[in-house]
């Protein structure tokens, strides 16, 4: 995010108060409720909505896709819009995520689930829609997807042309920043 945008959406803040942090009152309040995004992801315009299926849409009710930019919108508006159950964060331009599936077991993380999210820097992490999920999401170079499902663990990893179902709901606390998951995915995968 360049200096002098609001924490929230991105916008400029040249136009306001020297000290400012958020370009509205609406924005200010937003950004003290729970669940909070990090900046790195709120401002770009990455964002769509998403169905109850999961699937992408746009603010026009019409498909949204994950490699066509046209169809994307800035958090803000996906945020503010009725459309659909949620939002979704198209993952690309240096923002990849870790994904854990099926890895809580009566709310404790799974032995393989813990190693991971023990061998991340401090990200923001959160509990995926079933509940039995987790997202890691961090900064990553865009590539390949990969996944392993081994019997035991269920691990996928995307970098572009891919869109998360997010839904806010931070995991033990995770901050709401992004940091450097290369050394992970690496060792991970």
């Amino acid at each position: 995010m360049e200096p002098g945008a609001c924490e929230y959406c991105g916008a400029s803040l040249k136009l306001l108060r020297a000290g400012a942090r958020f370009c509205s009152t609406k924005h200010r309040v937003y950004a003290s409720r729970k669940p909070v995004f990090p900046v790195e992801m709120t401002s770009k315009d990455r964002w769509v909505r998403r169905e109850k299926t999961k699937r992408p849409v746009t603010l026009a009710r019409k498909s949204a896709s994950s490699t066509n930019p046209d169809t994307w919108s800035s958090f803000a508006a996906a945020n503010a819009s009725s459309v659909g159950v949620g939002v979704g964060f198209v993952l690309g331009d240096g923002i990849g995520c870790i994904d854990l599936d099926h890895c809580f077991s009566d709310d404790k993380l799974a032995p393989w689930a813990q190693e991971i999210v023990d061998s991340c820097p401090a990200t923001f992490m959160e509990v995926s829609q079933s509940g039995e999920g987790l997202h890691i999401f961090g900064l990553l170079p865009e590539g390949a997807g990969r996944n392993m499902r081994d019997g035991v663990r269920s691990v996928e990893f995307y970098s572009t042309g891919r869109y998360i179902a997010v839904t806010g709901d931070r995991f033990a606390g995770s901050p709401s920043k992004l940091a450097d998951l290369s050394g992970v995915v690496a060792s991970v995968l």
